[in-house]
Order: C-alpha cells, then structure tokens, then sequence
C-alpha cells in the first residue's frame, strides 16, 4: 500500500521528458558568459528576466502562436518567420532548431542580432511588459554568482 502511494506520488513530481529547464542562475551564468550584461545598453537582468516570461528557462521550448501566425524557438522564443529557419527572412542565419540547444551559443548570437535593431529589447513585446519598467529587477540575479 505504502510503495503504491509513493510510486503515485513521484509520477506527479517527474518531469515530462523532453523538458529542459535551466536553473535562473545557470542562465544568468551563461547569458553573462555570452556577453550579454549591458550589450546594446542592456542590463543581464533584463536578459534574465526575458527569459524567465518568454520561456520560464526552458532552452528547449516552442511556442505556436496561431493568433499572430509564428512559431518562436528556444530561450528567448525567437520568431522563426524573421529570423531562423528555411522560409522567412532569417535574418540569424541559422536553422531554428539550433536555438534549441541548453549550451546558448547560437540563442545568443541571434539575439545580439535582434537586439541591435531599432526596437531592441522591445523587438519582445514580453519584456516591454514584464521587465522593462520592473522596480524589482536586481531579483533575478540574487545570489547568483557570476
């Protein structure tokens, strides 16, 4: 009875496989070691924070928005039809499925792209939402040791 309610019990806290989170500080460890704190004027708190809403650190996640008709790819949802991929403008150079790789080399490259257009950091309309006017940014770097 006892092995039973445990089994149960542990079939809730196992994570789907496929899932790929990254801990906040891992994150924040390999934007930094990217170079991203303060590119193009940014903060690594921004970077951190973006990554938290657009995929809550998953390295791995996509996203098909069928309301404005584009799938986004990795940490930072990046939109394939702009800028990865066969079709679309890939502006990135690369395929989309290389933005789905925990290492962050290639996310980061793309989004140094993006982020040096004329909107950048609000090219995510989740960051102009949720951490571009955040009084509590500093928290997304609390205790990481970088």
């Amino acid at each position: 009875m006892k092995a039973s309610v445990v089994l149960s019990l542990l079939g809730y806290l196992v994570v789907p496989s496929g899932a790929y989170i990254l801990g906040r500080c891992t994150v924040a460890k390999k934007l930094h070691d990217g170079g991203l704190d303060y590119f193009e004027g940014y903060s690594l708190e921004n970077w951190v924070c973006l990554a938290y809403f657009e995929s809550k650190f998953n390295p791995m996640a996509i996203y098909e928005n069928t309301q404005d008709g584009y799938i986004g790819f990795g940490l930072f949802q990046i939109r394939g039809s702009d800028w990865c991929g066969d079709h679309g403008r890939n502006r990135c150079h690369m395929s989309c499925s290389t933005l789905l790789n925990p290492n962050l080399e290639k996310t980061i490259k793309c989004a140094k792209t993006i982020v040096k257009g004329k909107q950048g950091m609000g090219a995510w309309p989740t960051w102009s939402r949720n951490c571009q006017y955040s009084d509590t940014l500093a928290r997304w770097l609390d205790g990481c040791k970088l």
